[in-house]
């Protein structure tokens, strides 16, 4: 199914220079993940500190949009300049988990938002990232499948703040989409707990 992940290789040649500048510099892959993980947690304080506040919700899309950049550098720097490291994975992984959930469980406070759709979709990301890994665990590969990954909750929450920002506060609205992304999260879920078995299989 199409996702916004398959736009991750264009997306890394626009950002080949500056990893290639990082690494000269000394900066490692860590350090990169980390400064992602600091950028989420101080964005969603800001979202919990300043509920429904327009400036914290207008910088939300430009927060994501710098944590799909610092992820994507992080990623070259382990594999395009020998930065590979188990504590890399572990940050990695544990780090998109944390930043999802500090970047969109402060959604759940604000009135014209539904508090049940946010949190199911939060805790559906998380499934689908521990699903994603399970694929290693059983000896396939680590599973990214859509429809909704992470690129994609980020463009939601992204587009919602943007709304929120501007003044758009339309119940219905964002019942709709936050209803339709917890569908789509339930479906990779799926996509990848199947995929994964069948690459086995394929074996």
């Amino acid at each position: 199914m199409p996702t916004i992940y398959q736009l991750k290789s264009r997306f890394q040649d626009m950002l080949r220079p500056v990893c290639r500048k990082l690494a000269a510099s000394g900066v490692t892959a860590n350090q990169v993940t980390v400064s992602a993980i600091v950028l989420s947690v101080l964005q969603g304080a800001l979202l919990w500190l300043f509920p429904g506040a327009a400036l914290p919700l207008l910088l939300l899309p430009v927060v994501l949009f710098l944590r799909m950049g610092l992820n994507a550098i992080d990623g070259m720097l382990a594999r395009e300049h020998d930065q590979k490291s188990h504590l890399g994975a572990v940050l990695n992984e544990l780090g998109d988990v944390v930043s999802d959930a500090a970047l969109y469980l402060p959604f759940a406070a604000l009135p014209f938002v539904p508090t049940e759709l946010v949190i199911g979709l939060v805790v559906l990301a998380l499934i689908g990232e521990m699903t994603g890994v399970i694929g290693v665990q059983v000896g396939a590969s680590r599973r990214y499948d859509g429809p909704f990954g992470k690129s994609d909750r980020a463009a939601l929450f992204g587009f919602c703040g943007f709304l929120m920002g501007i003044g758009l506060t339309t119940p219905i609205l964002y019942q709709v989409l936050f209803g339709v992304g917890l569908i789509l999260s339930a479906l990779t879920i799926l996509n990848r707990a199947r995929n994964a078995l069948r690459e086995l299989e394929t074996r």
